[in-house]
Order: structure tokens, then sequence, then C-alpha cells
């Protein structure tokens, strides 16, 4: 069965938020110049996104009386305020502020994207259709975020004027080819949290945070692997964004497909398995050019490829509290992106290489692994 249009309208707020959260990687090293701050403290303007994600989202319990299409549009029209607060940042204090606001409509979005694209979906292509709006935050890591990171030799403020643009897109696609499909038949707002008294959906969350915080304690410092580690130009991060960001799209369009056919926990499990794997390769390699390349696509490939098997899984598991259980994903995978990036700057800040962080994270995306394989056994 085709799928329907909308479903990729969709697909233009993720592209947005993946500009807005990825494009700190690539340009991570810029801003700690520009501003004269260390890594790890440039690095806590991602750890302020993946706060702003959590804070948001709690705020949809608020929302289920709006149409599912109104909150969508309202979420852009956040995404393109953080976008301009960004690009008009004047010191590292304001920079943190609006990285804050910017990843404010990120969970939400997820949440509500997602149970629409269930709900507009032919029958049986539920996890793909879920994949597809994900892929827009892919996309952005194939397309998007690269040519920010190149773009930002000139200044680290242009890549913020790419999220601009695509925000104001996301509202007029989502304003003319999603059509209105109801609101949530909610429970009232105490009972909507329900669906958190089952293990289930905790242990969704929890392979969702853990299996994120670990590759992102050594994803957040991509770029100065790269430079400082194995020792490539600068110049030659834009296109190692690229090949990171081609890893997203096939692992995202790998997961979904994978979990139409296959148990979305298994599925879930593998790719963490291959994640922890390329963490301890990566620290004992980072000096190898070719296997560091490698290990970065392929991880890249894993982190994508759990995003639509985690979010069809949450939906599966929170009835009543659907718009929350969407959301909760996107707090767990952004407050594991804020502890990891804070994780991963420790070892760096003590002197010991960057590619340290990743021996931090394997750990950490080991109990992920244990989630995943404790649902699998439960279900």
């Amino acid at each position: 069965m085709k799928i329907p249009s909308s479903v990729y309208a969709l697909a233009l707020g993720p592209l947005t938020l993946g500009i807005s959260e990825f494009v700190m990687m690539g340009i991570l090293r810029s801003v700690s110049e520009s501003l004269g701050v260390s890594y790890a403290e440039a690095g806590h303007c991602i750890t302020a996104y993946a706060l702003g994600v959590c804070m948001g989202a709690l705020l949809l319990p608020f929302a289920h009386r709006f149409s599912l299409k109104k909150i969508l549009i309202a979420l852009s029209g956040v995404m393109f305020l953080g976008a301009a607060l960004s690009l008009a940042s004047t010191s590292y204090g304001m920079l943190v502020a609006a990285r804050f606001i910017s990843g404010l409509p990120h969970g939400a979005y997820f949440g509500v994207a997602t149970l629409v694209a269930v709900r507009l979906a032919p029958e049986g292509k539920q996890a793909f259709c879920v994949s597809i709006v994900v892929a827009g935050m892919s996309i952005a890591n194939l397309a998007c975020v690269p040519l920010g990171t190149l773009l930002s030799n000139l200044s680290w403020r242009i890549p913020f004027c790419l999220s601009l643009t695509s925000s104001l897109l996301a509202v007029w696609c989502v304003w003319r080819f999603v059509p209105e499909v109801g609101t949530v038949q909610a429970a009232r707002f105490k009972a909507q949290f329900g669906f958190l008294k089952k293990l289930a959906p905790w242990l969704v969350i929890m392979m969702t945070m853990m299996g994120n915080c670990g590759i992102f304690c050594w994803y957040s410092y991509v770029g100065p692997t790269f430079v400082d580690d194995a020792g490539f130009n600068s110049e030659v991060l834009p296109y190692i964004m690229v090949l990171a960001g081609l890893g997203m799209v096939i692992g995202n369009l790998m997961g979904g497909k994978l979990s139409d056919k296959h148990n979305p926990g298994k599925v879930v499990m593998s790719f963490q398995a291959l994640a922890l794997v390329l963490l301890v390769v990566i620290y004992f390699m980072s000096h190898n050019a070719y296997i560091l390349t490698a290990s970065t696509f392929f991880v890249a490939l894993a982190l994508f490829a759990v995003g639509g098997p985690q979010q069809l899984l949450i939906i599966r598991h929170s009835a009543g509290g659907e718009l929350l259980g969407g959301a909760a994903i996107q707090i767990a995978f952004n407050f594991g992106n804020a502890i990891g990036a804070f994780c991963g700057g420790l070892p760096i800040d003590a002197g010991c290489k960057v590619a340290s962080s990743a021996l931090v994270g394997v750990p950490i995306v080991l109990l992920g692994i244990i989630a995943s394989l404790t649902y699998v056994r439960t279900k």
C-alpha cells in the first residue's frame, strides 16, 4: 500500500530538529574557539538542548484538548524561535539559553508526530511510517548538518540559518499536507501516567536512555576525535558528517523494515550490541583514520536503527497516555544525550585523549542491552 504524502510532510519537523540538535557536534570546535570556552563547556550547549527536550515533553499532557495538527504547528513555531535566538546569540550564556529553548519542542513533536504517523499508516506499515518521520532527522545529518559544518568555517552562526528556514517550511507543510486527525482521547491528567505502572514501558525507556547515553559519551566529541586524535584537518569534518548522516539514513530505514518483520526489542538489542563493540574499537583505534571513519559510519547507523522501533514500542505500551509515551522516548533519548555529553567530557578535561570518551560509554550501553534483553524475555 502507498504511504500517504502527509507522513512525509511530518518529517520536516524532525529535519529541523536534526539540524538544531546535531549541528553542535560539527561546530563544537568553532564555538569553543570563538567564545573562548573549553570543549567540555561548549558541550554544555548539547546538554542544554537535551534538557530543553525533557522539559518541553512534560507539557504534552496539558495539550491533549487541542487537535494534533494544531499542536504540530505550534511546536514548529517554537523551533523557529529557538533557531532565531541561537543565530542572534552574542555570548556563551545566551547561546546555552537559546539551545535550551530550541530543545523544548523536540520531544513533544516526536510524541505527536509518531502518533499521527501510526494513525495515517497503512496496515502492517506502522513501524516503517514511523521510521519515515524519524528519517527527517537522519536526512538532516546526511545533508544539512555537514553543510552547516562546512559553512561554520565562515561563522558558527550560519548553520542556524538552515534550521530557521527549515522550521518555516515545517510549519507550512504541516498546515498544507497533514489532515486533521482529531485529538487524543486521553484520560484525566493523572491517569495519563497510568501506563508507567507497568514494567514494559520502563524497560523501553531504559533501553533508550542507556543506549543513547553510552553512544553520546563519544559521539558528542566526534569532531575533536578526528582532529586531535586521528590528525584530520578540520576542513574534512563536513565530509565525515556526511558519512555519519548516510549511516543514520540507512540505519533508520533498516530499523523500521526489520521491526515490521521481527520483534522490535530484538532489533534494538542487536544494534546496541553492535554499538558497544564499536565504542571499544574507537577507543583503541582512534589513531587509525580508516578504522575510525568506518566505525563512525556504523555507530551512526546503530544509533538511528533503534529510533523507530523504540518509538513504536512505547506507543504499544502507553494506552491512555500515548502523547506522553511518545514524548517519553525523546526524553529518554535526549536525557541520555545530556548525561553522555557530560560524562564523555570528564576524561577529556582530565587530560586523556578525546577517544577516552568512548570507553566511558561502554558500560552504559551494556545497561541498555540488559534492558533490551529483559524486555525481550518478558514479552
